[in-house]
């Protein structure tokens, strides 16, 4: 990288970000922890309290709903303090709600656990409201999208953190009692069951509120710039109104919903489908989970190392069009997952994350386009609640595969990923709809 684009990338009005862009791109790596750690719960929870895949669902949906409901008073917050301040208070929720998981352990009981999530989210959806907006206000609008990527490339080296404890530290150590023999359990033996497997899952959480903390306490003492919007007073409803009239950002929030939808569906379905799989070729279920995990880990993996290759094409395709071509493969080979019913639609779906690397904050990236430095908060506000994609979506898909729906013969497993490919071409739409608006026109 030369002087001027890495002065373009991390320079604006003659100060230079560096110091703050490696602070929070830290928060960037931490919710991708808090995220790929979580996800395999879906299935752990369903077998520690004996539930239905439905039922586990609500593990998702409490956590990507703090990230709704939190998104929009996260932006009045910063909009009336600071960048920094937003970031101290998403640190200080992070930490709270995984701190919460002992006293929801000591319960024995579901719900805590979905108040313990609900709180950490909250936490996330202060961070990204504060962080995404941070980074993109770091240096020029014509960097800004390779910026975000840059720091969003950071994110997935949290994920694949949280998928690896996840797989080590928990899911080998619970339990290997399967779902089948859990219900023939009596209240005594269920119990122990029960609590030993919840002292094993509750231990992630509160090492990483530990680590929350030290952050919070190096992001206080540190001299942060303070990054100043022109017009940053602008009432509320008149940012809203501009905004729902922009036809770039009211698509890109659309099509954010969707991709965060697609992205937890396929990510946490996955140990479903590898167990459906290896356990029709005569595996044991624990040992078709945890070997499903690991394709889940190279998934995440091929997620990781497609950021960094998807950033570096940014410098010579347009955000749009490597969007829409992107989708577009995700969507075939999610087409894959369904039609094959061996080991090559895993392979598929692992697959499927090398072509979502890019679309968070691509779409981000697209969607904040002229929406004027004035209205970058509150359009992020509406950005991170499109997050909620990540609740709609995948009780949908469980309740597919609780109803054991099936078509043409096909594992109600398989029929269940219908939903995501519905995602990948509403992602295609956006990505097709961004190029022909923004990029098409100008180029000779």
């Amino acid at each position: 990288m030369n002087t001027s684009e890495q002065n373009s990338l991390l320079t604006k009005n003659g100060v230079n970000y560096l110091i703050p862009f490696i602070l929070i791109t830290t928060c960037f790596a931490l919710w991708g922890f808090a995220n790929d750690v979580t996800t395999p719960m879906v299935k752990a929870f369903s077998k520690i309290f004996r539930m239905s895949v439905t039922e586990g669902a609500m593990v998702p949906v409490a956590f990507y709903l703090g990230y709704f409901v939190m998104a929009f008073p996260a932006a009045l917050f910063i909009q009336r303090y600071s960048f920094k301040y937003g970031v101290l208070i998403g640190l200080a929720l992070y930490a709270i709600g995984a701190m919460l998981f002992f006293p929801a352990k000591m319960t024995g009981m579901f719900f805590p656990f979905l108040v313990a999530y609900f709180t950490l989210t909250c936490g996330l959806s202060f961070l990204e409201t504060s962080c995404n907006p941070y980074i993109y206000c770091m240096g020029s609008e014509e960097t800004a999208t390779r910026r975000l990527n840059l720091a969003q490339a950071f994110n997935p080296v949290g994920v694949l953190a949280g998928s690896y404890v996840a797989m080590h530290y928990v899911q080998s150590r619970m339990s290997p009692i399967d779902s089948k023999a859990r219900q023939l359990l009596d209240d005594q033996q269920f119990e122990m069951v029960k609590n030993h497997d919840l002292d094993i899952l509750i231990q992630p959480y509160i090492y990483i509120g530990i680590v929350i903390v030290v952050l919070f306490v190096l992001i206080l003492f540190t001299r942060m710039p303070k990054i100043t919007a022109t017009s940053s007073n602008k009432p509320l409803k008149q940012s809203l109104g501009e905004l729902i009239r922009h036809k770039n950002y009211r698509e890109g929030v659309i099509a954010q919903f969707f991709y965060v939808g697609a992205q937890i569906m396929c990510w946490t379905f996955i140990i479903q489908y590898g167990t459906r799989v290896f356990v029709s070729e005569g595996m044991e279920e624990s040992a078709a989970e945890i070997l499903s995990q690991k394709y889940n880990i190279g998934a995440l993996v091929l997620f990781t190392i497609f950021r960094f290759v998807c950033t570096f094409f940014l410098k010579y395709i347009s955000p749009g069009r490597l969007l829409t071509i992107l989708a577009v493969i995700g969507g075939v080979l999610v087409a894959g997952v369904i039609l094959f019913t061996n080991i090559n639609g895993l392979y598929c779906l692992v697959f499927v994350s090398a072509c979502m690397s890019l679309m968070f904050p691509t779409i981000y990236g697209i969607a904040l386009r002229d929406v004027g430095e004035s209205n970058v908060k509150v359009a992020s506000a509406g950005l991170i609640m499109a997050i909620l994609g990540g609740s709609v979506f995948p009780p949908l898909q469980a309740a597919i595969i609780d109803l054991k729906v099936s078509v043409l013969g096909l594992p109600a497993t398989n029929v269940s990923f219908i939903v995501p490919l519905i995602c990948f071409a509403v992602i295609a739409w956006y990505g097709h709809r961004a190029y022909m608006r923004h990029y098409a026109y100008h180029e000779v």
